[in-house]
């Protein structure tokens, strides 16, 4: 049994949302987080997570403008994170984070930033009619363990009201509806 390191499931889910950023023919299509186009979620990654990082001393290079290239913006933004996690000395840098406390930057971009890409692949996918099925290795233990931590969840005001399923949902129908997410919506 091998053990998936930050950088190894960084590497996997990266893989799946820059198959769907590829995938994107309208970047102007709306998306199931409101008011969002699909160039606000790539925009949305690409920017928050620079700034995150930057807070903690680590500036990554800079690359095109989500706005004027949502494909490049992703494609040097994700290139920068992997490279950060693959590099030991960077990567196994203890961080103090106020929320979190103190662990190893590694860490601390796999639980906040890898996960976000995972459930925002959600999104693109649905937005732009590609395959939204997310992994359910991934997809079960989230969930799973962000319903435990609901209370904290609603109170940071990064996610939305939770929208009700039913008792027998699958796990990826019951991370949406936890992250405010409709699992019916359509374009």
């Amino acid at each position: 049994m091998t053990t998936e390191t930050p950088a190894d499931r960084h590497r996997s889910i990266a893989a799946v949302f820059t198959d769907r950023v590829h995938g994107v023919a309208d970047w102007d299509v709306p998306t199931p987080v409101p008011e969002w186009t699909a160039r606000d979620v790539v925009g949305h990654l690409t920017t928050w997570s620079a700034g995150f990082l930057h807070g903690v001393g680590v500036t990554l290079p800079p690359g095109p403008d989500p706005a004027d290239d949502p494909v490049g913006a992703w494609d040097a933004h994700a290139a920068a994170i992997q490279a950060l996690l693959d590099d030991p000395e960077v990567a196994g840098r203890t961080i103090e984070n106020p929320h979190m406390g103190t662990m190893e930057l590694a860490a601390m971009v796999d639980r906040i930033y890898t996960t976000d890409v995972f459930m925002h692949t959600w999104d693109l996918a649905r937005a732009t009619g590609q395959d939204d099925r997310l992994d359910p290795a991934v997809t079960v233990p989230l969930v799973e363990g962000m319903e435990q931590m609901e209370e904290v969840l609603r109170s940071s005001g990064q996610f939305g009201a939770r929208v009700p399923v039913g008792d027998d949902a699958d796990a990826q129908t019951r991370l949406l509806g936890l992250i405010g997410r409709d699992p019916d919506w359509k374009p």
